[in-house]
């Protein structure tokens, strides 16, 4: 039996019911279905559906053959749209007429109207075309008591209060309301339940309620829902529409005043305000005539482009660096030699010969009325003040003082500038150093100059060779600005802590003044009178007697904590003791917190050096190095392994060059082995063990060649060399004993370990000569030509 043989069977409830049908309102009891994926449709409502030709054009022709072209539309429980499993679908859906069919390409435009509620009693085919038994639910059109008519009514009140809070209710929504009946409460709470924005579950709800009682009040619920959202968006739609108008109001009030000022010549626009801004700041300088060109085009140029246009923001930044610059504006310096050393020495504890030769700088300078046209290279370790002494300098000189760090600096426009065609172009650290200050003579230091780079980008170091040459750098000359700038005015002052890694051509440049490291006697002056004081104060100790160090305490942690050659790790020792001082005052400990020489190791646990003695013994020699940290003591030990066979081991991480000084030594003394009486035969058999303490630190250099020689001998002959005794220089193989560098240092690490006598090669006396006095007193130096002068001396 096919679909429309069973539908003969089927009696709708109304049929059984006994009411009286019109023809055309019977229902049929088999009914084709539709699946709706959006919100359920009620009785009542119109609307244009549109579906897929492909899947339900067999079933509208289905339901055209039936003739009443009566169709079910039923909604799916999510949005699968091709989801027509009978379990995906709700029970209860809404009988529609169908009133026109229009297709338009792949779909289909079915306008529905719909008739009753209907409920699923049989699913009679689950693939298209869909049919079920329909079980319908006919509306009452007048109410039966007045609980019901009091709902209507209210739903009524409800949707003339959303009107004005929503405008997507227009005309029609009135004209229905004026046509409303509170007794015909069941269309009534149909419409006003699809008027919702509620969701699909809760119109599905009010669609299933069969009682018209209780669908009243589902919808009177939805409906008051619906009007607090309405009235919340109400609200914040207002909040803006305020805030936008305030600040169109003020934006159009502003534009006004703008207006008037500028009719009564009040106030300029923008761009006439910023031209004589530019034109103001020019008028207190002293522009050359190229650069005063180039401005004045470039004023032209911002006058005819308008405020909104990229080029108006990239001349109005050139201009705004062309006018910063301080074009002949100079500071005056000072002529007082004497307040000039005063400043130095207040700043600075010992360094007398390097104050000595800054006072000569300044005076040739003061002399001549300019001081400039040289480059200060202040060379030293860590830590023994070269950037305080440029700031020094520039007090004294009573300058302005820029200093910016060229360490590990790669890229050349830092020193010369980006051009402008780069987006975010700026001129280079020299120029903004000059506005900066805002004179055209400043101290700029440049620090750390050993330790500049080099990449693709460019080599800073040539693009330093003009700024530092007295020569050329009257017309420096900028990528950003481009327009040359004297720079002849300028004090520049280089720091660095060793000068090999200095470009040659840039070093020839330079007046190099090197700062050797502090004596223990000028670290306790230092520490006592500028560190420890600096070091209370950034602890909030206004009273300084809250914490006192002794003299033989601050004399253990130099010797102990902080032997290097500036003063830096003396500094971060002492403000360790202070740390754990103030942890002591805040928990309440008597006052003053005392640190004397046998508590000291509470504070900072056990030294980190401790005194060494000088090794002695045969084979044993006490050489000299140099280090960026400053001079050292050096130890060589030679030892005698077995006779079985020749040869010479080194340890001790030497470099190529020491390891070469080994060997050398080695074979002028097995080549001259009788000249400085070695038993005969000695080194024919003798495996020989060269090592030179501390074994984890690298070394290199040619300086140990006589101390290596002089190791050897003393273990040939058996035999050690006289006590407190240290040497330096390099060795050749027809035993000439030739220069060396780091006299100074070395001549200091002798006298912190109260070395007697030193021994230097000849042609290092001009250097000894330089050394300051303070640090050659107690030291005897012997001068030596070749190696037999050497053990002449010591042996």
């Amino acid at each position: 039996m096919d679909i429309e043989q069973q539908g003969e069977f089927i009696q709708s409830e109304e049929v059984s019911g006994g009411q009286i049908i019109l023809p055309g309102d019977a229902l049929p009891g088999l009914i084709y279905v539709i699946p709706q994926e959006q919100r359920p449709f009620f009785p009542g409502q119109i609307i244009p559906l549109v579906m897929e030709a492909k899947t339900w054009l067999s079933t509208l022709e289905a339901v055209k053959e039936q003739k009443q072209e009566i169709v079910g539309l039923i909604a799916s429980k999510d949005n699968r749209t091709k989801s027509n499993h009978p379990q995906d679908l709700y029970n209860m859906g809404t009988a529609c007429r169908i009133h026109r069919v229009h297709t338009q390409g792949a779909q289909l435009q079915v306008l529905l109207e719909g008739l009753r509620r209907f409920r699923v009693q049989q699913w009679i085919s689950t693939t298209p075309p869909l049919a079920v038994n329909a079980q319908y639910f006919p509306d009452r059109l007048e109410a039966r008591s007045e609980e019901e008519k009091a709902y209507a009514i209210a739903i009524i009140n409800t949707i003339k209060e959303l009107i004005p809070l929503n405008p997507l209710y227009g005309e029609e929504l009135k004209v229905f309301l004026a046509r409303s009946n509170p007794n015909e409460p069941s269309q009534l709470a149909d419409f006003a339940a699809s008027l919702t924005s509620a969701s699909k579950a809760d119109l599905q709800e009010v669609l299933e309620t069969v009682s018209l009682l209780r669908r009243l009040e589902k919808v009177v619920e939805l409906l008051h829902r619906e009007l607090e959202i309405a009235r919340t968006q109400m609200e914040i739609r207002q909040n803006i529409e305020e805030e936008i108008q305030g600040h169109q109001r003020e934006t159009f009030l502003r534009q006004q005043l703008k207006f008037i000022q500028k009719e009564l010549g009040i106030a300029k626009d923008d761009k006439t305000a910023e031209i004589d801004e530019f034109t103001e700041r020019l008028a207190k300088l002293v522009v050359p005539e190229a650069a005063q060109q180039k401005i004045d085009d470039e004023l032209h140029k911002l006058s005819l482009l308008e405020v909104g246009s990229a080029d108006y923001g990239v001349t109005r930044n050139y201009l705004d660096w062309l006018t910063s610059v301080p074009w002949g504006v100079y500071s005056k310096d000072t002529e007082d030699l004497s307040r000039a050393t005063q400043i130095l020495n207040s700043h600075h504890e010992g360094l007398q010969d390097v104050k000595e030769r800054i006072i000569e700088f300044l005076a040739l300078g003061i002399m001549k009325g300019n001081v400039a046209g040289s480059i200060i290279c202040l060379v030293g370790p860590p830590g023994v003040g070269k950037t305080s002494l440029g700031r020094s300098i520039a007090e004294a000189l009573h300058r302005k003082f820029y200093r910016f760090s060229v360490g590990g600096m790669r890229d050349e426009a830092e020193i010369k500038g980006h051009r402008r065609t780069y987006i975010g172009a700026l001129p280079g650290k020299l120029i903004q150093a000059l506005k900066d200050t805002g004179v055209a003579n400043p101290v700029i230091m440049l620090d750390e100059i050993d330790k500049i780079g080099a990449s693709y980008q460019g080599d800073p170091a040539s693009a330093l060779l003009e700024v530092l040459d007295p020569e050329q750098n009257s017309s420096f000359h900028d990528h950003y600005l481009d327009v040359d700038f004297d720079l002849s005015k300028v004090l520049f002052i280089c720091t660095a802590n060793q000068l090999d890694t200095i470009p040659a051509p840039l070093l020839d440049r330079m007046e190099v003044i090197h700062l050797s490291g502090y004596l223990d006697k000028e670290k306790y002056s230092i520490a006592r009178k500028h560190l420890l004081p600096r070091q209370l104060v950034r602890a909030g100790l206004r009273k300084r007697g809250d914490i006192t160090i002794d003299a033989p305490a601050l004399r253990k942690i130099i010797e102990g904590y902080s032997r290097e050659a500036g003063v830096r790790r003396l500094d971060k020792t002492l403000a360790s003791v202070v740390r754990k001082a103030v942890i002591k005052i805040l928990q309440k400990a008597k006052k003053p917190i005392a640190i004397t020489r046998d508590n000291l190791e509470d504070y900072l646990g056990k030294p980190l050096y401790e005194k060494e003695p000088l090794e002695q013994g045969v084979g044993v020699v006490t050489g000299l190095a140099w280090t960026a940290l400053g001079g050292a003591t050096l130890p060589v030990e030679a030892t005698r392994v077995h006779d079985r066979q020749a040869g010479l081991r080194t340890t001790g991480q030497l470099g190529d060059v020491m390891q070469e000084s080994a060997h050398i030594a080695h074979s002028y003394l097995v080549a001259n082995a009788q000249q400085f009486l070695v038993p005969e035969g000695y080194f024919d058999n003798a495996f020989i063990h060269l090592h030179v303490p501390a074994g984890a630190t690298p070394k290199d250099g040619p300086s140990a060649g006589i101390t290596m020689a002089c190791a050897l001998l003393s273990l040939a002959r058996n035999k050690q060399i006289k006590a407190n005794c240290a040497m330096t220089g390099e060795l050749t193989l027809t035993g000439k004993v030739y220069p060396i560098g780091g006299i100074r240092e070395k001549l200091l690490a002798a006298k912190r370990q109260h070395i007697k006598t030193v021994i230097l090669p000849a042609a290092n006396e001009r250097d000894y000569d330089e050394v300051p006095a303070h640090i050659r007193k107690g030291i005897k130096v012997r001068f030596v030509a070749s190696f037999a002068d050497v053990v002449a001396l010591v042996f």
